[in-house]
């Protein structure tokens, strides 16, 4: 039997009980449809009369500049290109529901994250972290194992992503070179990283 959304949003409300904070990690490789499940997961549980906010992990993206100092660039999404530090503790300081904080939100447009662009309340019950590394399990990042209320790993077949990505890339107008760069070069590299390295979700889709 399929799970929708509906389904775990139901879970989600169930397993919340009267906790004030209720943290949701939605986790997988470039193009699995991270952001789109977490919006969609967002309005059902609004439907349901919940409070919720979206805290996407590309808003910790390093800059640039950073990233060419470094040599990286090209592998922009690689564990190493993200500010896990600042991460970490945006989200433990979400965590307790009591004070408000400011997140950054990545413009996949520009390429750039912009600082404070987003608020989480302490009226915010549901704050659904959705990115690439919420559930890999080396480094720093294996730190998020205890954080998360409940997870859901998006895994969807390499083929899938390969079109998936294709579509992204050339949506922004790349051309058929700087697309190949990007799919084969660093994104499907990354994914498969993140699939081989995974921690258990509590649920995992196979197509998103």
């Amino acid at each position: 039997m399929s799970i929708t959304i509906e389904d775990i949003a139901g879970e989600v409300i169930g397993r919340a009980g009267d906790t004030k904070r209720f943290l949701i990690a939605i986790a997988g490789p470039p193009g699995a449809g991270k952001s789109t499940m977490a919006d969609n997961l967002a309005e059902a549980l609004r439907a349901n009369g919940q409070t919720v906010e979206v805290l996407p992990m590309d808003g910790f993206h390093m800059d640039n500049a950073i990233l060419i100092e470094r040599g990286l660039l090209a592998r922009k999404g690689i564990p190493e290109t993200f500010d896990v530090r600042g991460f970490l503790d945006i989200i433990r300081a979400v965590r307790p529901a009591d004070q408000e904080v400011l997140i950054p939100v990545f413009d996949r447009s520009r390429e750039i994250a912009i600082a404070s662009a987003r608020v989480v309340s302490p009226e915010h019950r549901f704050i659904i972290v959705e990115g690439n590394y919420l559930l890999f399990s080396q480094g720093k990042w294996a730190e998020l194992e205890d954080i998360f209320d409940y997870s859901v790993m998006l895994a969807p077949p390499i083929e899938v992503l390969e079109e998936r990505l294709w579509a992204r890339w050339r949506g922004y107008k790349l051309s058929e070179e700087e697309a190949n760069a990007k799919v084969y070069g660093n994104d499907l590299p990354n994914g498969r990283l993140i699939l081989g390295n995974r921690r258990r979700a509590d649920v995992t889709l196979d197509i998103a």
